[in-house]
């Protein structure tokens, strides 16, 4: 039997879009990986719209792990991410191991202060400007995979994101099963 797969959710200080943090987390939860939640520390983070999340583990206790993939969600607090060392070693690390990175909304911007290629992205269309002017082919569509990297463009599109990343590492089989429990099937 196959290891189970895992992801890292990085959380900002504070103003993580809970859209995208809680959707996400849910859905790989139920494509059956393992989830973490990680903050600067293990203090409950305000995010953006007021609700709470009690991240699971602390930046400094993951830095030097690598998971199948780390999530960067967006909200204005992702700029917190941009700044951080930490978060900036960490996916530079994850890039070295082959493993995949997720980013949502404005959540590529921390892909480009951390100097992460991707040749082409998509995003928030009030950071879409800043990311082309960093040398990213933007791509209008609401899920983009380029080069390890998958993007997505914000609160609207994260079943999409989410469901692309189970697909990407469980397949099609496995993200087809979730569609009529989450009453997305067609």
């Amino acid at each position: 039997m196959a290891a189970q797969k895992s992801a890292l959710i990085l959380l900002p200080p504070e103003d993580a879009e809970e859209i995208e943090v809680i959707v996400t987390g849910d859905v790989l939860v139920r494509g059956g990986l393992q989830v973490l939640y990680a903050g600067s520390s293990t203090e409950p983070v305000k995010c953006a719209k007021g609700a709470r999340i009690v991240p699971d583990v602390a930046l400094k206790d993951v830095k030097n792990k690598t998971f199948d993939i780390i999530i960067i969600p967006g909200g204005p607090g992702c700029s917190k991410l941009a700044e951080c060392p930490v978060i900036g070693e960490l996916l530079k690390t994850q890039v070295k191991s082959g493993g995949l990175i997720g980013a949502i909304c404005a959540g590529p911007t921390v892909l480009l202060a951390h100097g992460i290629v991707a040749e082409r992205v998509t995003c928030h269309y009030t950071v879409k400007d800043k990311m082309t002017e960093g040398g990213y082919k933007y791509l209008d569509d609401n899920v983009v995979i380029s080069d390890r990297v998958i993007t997505s463009k914000g609160p609207g599109t994260a079943f999409e994101f989410a469901l692309k990343i189970v697909e990407t590492l469980e397949g099609p089989e496995k993200t087809n099963s979730l569609l009529k429990p989450l009453c997305l099937a067609k």
